[in-house]
C-alpha cells in the first residue's frame, strides 16, 4: 500500500521470456499486487511468469486464448484490478523499458487524488534523444501534436508512453471494453477521459531500452493507423463534448477552418500548377486562394485556443 492506497500493477505481455522475469523481480514493495495479462505468447513467457509466482504470491497470471492486442491485455487487467477494489491501477509493460524506481512518482498524484491520470514523460529528460530510437522519437513527436489537438490535454506530451497510473473511480467512468485494442490505445484512453472532464498530469520518467535501442515498432504502418484513430476520436470527443454536454461555439471555428484551409489550398494547388505548364493565373484567383488559406488558419487557431483554455483545469 502507499498512504493508505491499495496499488495493483497491470503488465501486459506478449513473448517477453527474456525480460519478464526482470520486471517482476524488480517490482516495488508498496504494490500490493501484480496483474499479468499474457495476450496469448508463444514462447515461455507464461512459464517465466509462473516461476515467479511460485515465489510471490502477489502476482496473478491472466490468459487471451488469443493475441488480441496490448490495449486490451491492458483493459482486461483494469477489469480484474478495478473489480478487486484496487485504489489505484499502474501500467509496467513486461518489456524492461519502465524503470521501477519511477513507479512512486508516476502513482503519488493519484494516490493523493490530485489527478484522475497519471503518465510518464520520457522527454524531459535531457538523455531521451540518446537513448530512444531516433525514428521512434521524430514518431512520437507527430503524434503528440496530433493526440494534443484530438484529446485537448495540451499541457501533457510524450502520448506513446505506457507507464502511467489510473484512479478506481476513473476506471468506473466508461466502459473498458470500449478501449482501442492495440498500439494506439494511451492516445484513445485519453480522449476518453477528455470527454467525462478527468484531470490528467505528466510525470518524468527515465527512458529505458534493454533491448539495446532497437524498436520493434514499424512506424509506416503505426503512424497512419493512429492518425486514423485520433481523427475519429477527435470528433467524437467534439461532438460529445462541445455540442452534447456543452455547447461551445469552437465547434464552429473548427467547421469553418476544416472547410476553407482545405479549399484554399486545393484551389493554391490548383493556380499553381496551371501557372507552371499553362499559362498566368487572375490576381483575384490567387488573392481568393490565400483568402480561403489565411481564414481557415485563423480559425483552425481560434478554435485550438478555445480548446486549450476550456480544459486548463484537468490538470
Amino acid at each position: 500500500m502507499l498512504e493508505g492506497k491499495r496499488i495493483g500493477i497491470v503488465v501486459p505481455a506478449f513473448n517477453e521470456e527474456r525480460w519478464i522475469r526482470r520486471v517482476l523481480e524488480t517490482m516495488p514493495s508498496f504494490v500490493d499486487r501484480v496483474f499479468v495479462v499474457d495476450d496469448c505468447s508463444s514462447d515461455r513467457t507464461v512459464a517465466e511468469v509462473l516461476a515467479c509466482q511460485e515465489k510471490d504470491s502477489k502476482i496473478v497470471l491472466l490468459q487471451h486464448d488469443h493475441n488480441r492486442g496490448v490495449g486490451k491485455a491492458i483493459a482486461s487487467g483494469y477489469q480484474s484490478a478495478r473489480d478487486d477494489g484496487f485504489d489505484v491501477v499502474a501500467v509496467m509493460a513486461g518489456d524492461a523499458q519502465m524503470d521501477p524506481e519511477d513507479l512512486e512518482a508516476v502513482v503519488r498524484p493519484v494516490v493523493r487524488g490530485e489527478v484522475d491520470y497519471a503518465k510518464g514523460n520520457r522527454l524531459f529528460r535531457g538523455e531521451s534523444w540518446r537513448i530512444i530510437p531516433h525514428t521512434r522519437y521524430l514518431g512520437n513527436a507527430v503524434l503528440s501534436l496530433l493526440t494534443k489537438i484530438a484529446s485537448g490535454y495540451w499541457h501533457v506530451g510524450d502520448f506513446q508512453c505506457g507507464y502511467t497510473a489510473i484512479s478506481r473511480s476513473a476506471l468506473q467512468t466508461f466502459p473498458l471494453e470500449e478501449i482501442y485494442p492495440r498500439y494506439g490505445m494511451p492516445n484513445d484512453l485519453l480522449i476518453k477521459l477528455n470527454m467525462y472532464g478527468l484531470r490528467v498530469r505528466d510525470v518524468s520518467v527515465r527512458p529505458v531500452y534493454p533491448q539495446g535501442g532497437k524498436s520493434g515498432i514499424k512506424l509506416t504502418r503505426v503512424i497512419p493507423q493512429i492518425s486514423l484513430l485520433l481523427i475519429k476520436g477527435f470528433f467524437r470527443r467534439l461532438f460529445y463534448k462541445y455540442v452534447i454536454i456543452d455547447f461551445h461555439p469552437l465547434v464552429f471555428f473548427y467547421l469553418l477552418g476544416l472547410a476553407t484551409f482545405p479549399a484554399g489550398f486545393a484551389v493554391g494547388a490548383y493556380l499553381f500548377f496551371y501557372r507552371l505548364f499553362v499559362g498566368p493565373v487572375a490576381t483575384t484567383s490567387a488573392l481568393f486562394a490565400v483568402f480561403l488559406i489565411v481564414s481557415g488558419l485563423q480559425s483552425l487557431f481560434f478554435a485550438m485556443w478555445f480548446d486549450k483554455e476550456y480544459n486548463h483545469d484537468l490538470r
